[in-house]
């Protein structure tokens, strides 16, 4: 039996396999970069070994030095998780060579499934709906619109759509130069796009006396830069097409056994139909073979909580050499799953970095645990007070739901995020619920065009109204002043501002979301008065706490302040501001079309120089950070008067990159 696993991971996914370790008896290790160092899954495991550097190549990438770890600190297995090496046939074959237990399936089927284009042929053979590879050197208008794929990717990267022939050798060399900087390998191929695709998969577990069990499906279409947002199980498409879960289950069982396959996977299809269609499309239904994931996958926990299995126990239990029963649970319930990013979804998806110093979900909601009554799960793998930095992923966690019926679980998911205290970081909470709330999403109608079918810019809105942004910097104000009370050491049974004259109101500015919210208020002995909020009365105020009586309704706000930064919770939706200086410091302006770095990271590339005249839109720089290229574009038409940054130089956020002087209208002088 295994007694002790190192996890070759970091951050969510070492948490996760080491709470079933922990329930199990079995002790853990982990490694971590410099960058991680700090990290909870370094505090949680029973040891941890030091991986020098911060990068993941130079790290979590290093097998040689994985394994050197489990051996220094007495560990007999190791568990890759999902990411890194989870997916490298040479690297399970280093762990096996080196006496240790691998937790995952044998090297060849790691391999076989290793590329895209090799893979879709095997399964092709064994009797697997395939979608054709097509020669991204013969693709022709006819072919249009293709996706262009990374052969040994995942996770989105080194994917391109393309719907002009024209951009195909672009698309191409941005999807190679990616795969390369992600997996070290830059082969690409095509294949046709399905525009309003579902993206549904299977949970596969197979033990090595030949037992495969097709563990439930999922649907996964809800994504965004080809990275999946919003999972659920089972798929509402399944659940409407007739007949159509015992044909996937069955592609998906000759898929893991024309490979001999054993432990955890995933078989991904391609699916065509709408749930709401109730099955008169001609097409409703078919589905074609897009890969297998030979590992564990992030949203894992949707069929955790629809079957009762712990798929990490079945792990270690098939590593061990258990067999499986003859026939895997009956699932029932339904469980969706939604990745809370570190993200800011209106900008383009832009990834932020910095500290999280607080998240939180309301009631009690359970981490890393299998849930089998109505409730929530938190798999995170940052605590409060930690910092996303911009080596990795910016996932701060998943928020998962269980419940009876599909739209209980919405609902509950919904309310669980609109209400949960996150402070810090910019996310994409608010997309994350008003999708959950969205009628297409709840009458099941989720393909992988879903952001652009209803509006990114709709759904990306925030949660909180204008009107509930003003009342919370009121709510804001009102604490910032009990705390000056609290903290002051003279006439502190004053009342905050008062004077023995009359005097002017009392001032508070914010930054909001849509620029600068000015409160200005008085506190007499007649109560609140408080300029452009008439039917507004205070109850009370503490530095943490405000009560408001608005128009005849008591509302609560829960106020928490970290430097400048204010985040004011209540029921009316969370909203973020920013105490605007009484002084603007002269050092922090900058000229105007000025291009700073919206995230730290390194310049890979330049698209003009300075003196050059650009028009508006076009790229000047491209950005790596967090896995993924970011393009700086130029704000408008003119010349490039400064550029300040070179190829392979790291920026923090902020950094001016390039100024663009625009081009005076004509007639202008």
């Amino acid at each position: 039996m295994i007694q002790s696993v190192l996890v070759a991971n970091r951050g969510e996914i070492a948490r996760r396999i080491f709470a079933t370790c922990r329930r199990a008896g079995i002790g853990t290790v982990a490694v971590f970069s410099d960058a991680d160092a700090l990290s909870p899954h370094v505090a949680e495991a029973d040891t941890a070994v030091r991986l020098p550097g911060n990068s993941p190549a130079d790290t979590y990438l290093r097998g040689d030095l994985v394994i050197e770890a489990a051996l220094l600190a007495g560990a007999d297995a190791i568990h890759p998780g999902y990411g890194f090496l989870s997916e490298n046939a040479d690297f399970a074959r280093a762990v096996h060579d080196a006496g240790l237990t691998w937790i995952g399936p044998p090297a060849p089927a790691i391999e076989m499934m290793g590329s895209k284009v090799e893979s879709k042929k095997m399964m092709a053979a064994a009797g697997v709906p395939v979608l054709a590879e097509l020669d991204p050197g013969a693709v022709t208008e006819a072919d249009l619109p293709v996706l262009v794929k990374a052969s040994a990717g995942g996770g989105g990267r080194g994917m391109r759509v393309v719907r002009e022939l024209a951009d195909l050798p672009e698309q191409l060399e941005g999807a190679r130069r990616e795969a390369q900087s992600a997996f070290g390998d830059p082969t690409v191929f095509c294949e046709r796009y399905l525009e309003t695709g579902r993206h549904i998969e299977v949970q596969v577990m197979a033990d090595r006396q030949g037992t495969v069990w097709a563990v439930g499906e999922r649907e996964c279409s809800i994504q965004r830069r080809h990275q999946k947002v919003v999972e659920e199980a089972p798929s509402p498409l399944v659940e409407a097409v007739p007949g159509m879960r015992e044909r996937l289950f069955e592609a998906a069982r000759l898929a893991a056994k024309a490979i001999d396959y054993e432990g955890a996977g995933t078989v991904e299809f391609l699916a065509s139909g709408r749930a709401e269609r109730g099955g008169d499309d001609p097409d409703q239904g078919d589905f074609y073979f897009l890969e297998m994931n030979t590992r564990l996958q992030v949203e894992h926990p949707v069929t955790e909580c629809t079957t009762g299995l712990d798929l990490v126990e079945l792990q270690l239990q098939v590593a061990s050499g258990q067999a499986l029963g003859a026939e895997s649970p009956a699932v029932s319930g339904h469980s969706i799953e939604v990745r809370l990013y570190a993200e800011d979804p209106a900008q383009n998806w832009q990834p932020q970095s910095g500290p999280v110093h607080r998240l939180d979900l309301p009631g009690n909601a359970v981490e890393f645990d299998v849930l089998r009554t109505p409730g929530i799960r938190l798999d995170s793998g940052v605590v409060d007070g930690s910092t996303v930095g911009v080596h990795y992923d910016p996932m701060l966690a998943k928020v998962i739901s269980f419940a009876p019926t599909r739209t209980q679980a919405a609902t509950r998911l919904a309310a669980a995020l609109s209400r949960a205290q996150i402070h810090g970081l910019r996310t994409n909470r608010d997309l994350l619920v008003n999708v959950l709330r969205h009628p297409a999403f709840l009458a099941g109608d989720t393909d992988t065009a879903f952001f652009d079918t209803h509006g990114l810019d709709v759904l990306a809105r925030p949660l909180a109204s204008a009107d509930t942004e003003r009342l919370s910097a009121l709510a804001a104000a009102l604490a910032d002043a009990a705390h000056n009370r609290d903290v002051a050491t003279v006439n502190t049974s004053l009342p905050s501002g008062w004077r023995n004259l009359a005097s002017a109101p009392q001032s508070k500015t914010f930054t909001g979301t849509d620029g600068d919210i000015e409160i200005r208020y008085l506190l007499t002995r007649y109560g609140l008065k408080a300029e452009g909020f008439d039917d507004v009365a205070l109850v009370s105020a503490t530095a943490r706490h405000v009560a408001l009586d608005v128009a005849g309704l008591r509302r609560s706000f829960e106020v928490s302040r970290y430097g400048d930064d204010v985040f004011v919770d209540s029921a009316l939706g969370p909203v973020s501001l920013h105490a605007a200086p009484r002084f603007t410091d002269p050092s922090a302006v900058v000229a105007e079309g000025s291009l700073l770095a919206p995230m730290p990271g390194s310049v890979i590339r330049l698209g003009a120089a300075a003196g050059d005249t650009v028009t508006a839109g076009q790229p000047i720089v491209w950005l790596e950070a967090m896995k993924m290229e970011h393009t700086i574009k130029a704000p408008a038409s003119g010349v490039l008067t400064e550029l300040s940054v070179t190829a392979g130089q790291q920026v923090d956020v902020g950094t001016v990159l390039a100024v663009v002087e625009a081009a005076q209208p004509e007639g202008v002088s």
